[in-house]
């Protein structure tokens, strides 16, 4: 519990550097944080990213996942 928290508030503390927009395998076009990994939509009409795609869970999901049968 206390590393969750721990992870939220890095997460919500990152400076976000953006990659380039791409394309998802849908045609929806996002960005990617290149620190933390958060996704988001990205609107070429505005040129501004829109919705919250994906957020991280940080690597101590990524090890309770590889666990799991």
């Amino acid at each position: 519990m206390g590393m969750k928290f721990v992870e939220r508030v890095l997460r919500a503390l990152c400076p976000h550097r953006f990659s380039w927009p791409r394309i998802g395998v849908n045609g929806q076009d996002y960005q990617v944080c290149l620190i933390c990994g958060t996704a988001y939509e990205y609107d070429w009409t505005t040129m501004r990213r829109t919705t919250l795609l994906r957020p991280v869970d940080g690597p101590t999901e990524l090890m309770h996942q590889s666990k799991r049968p």
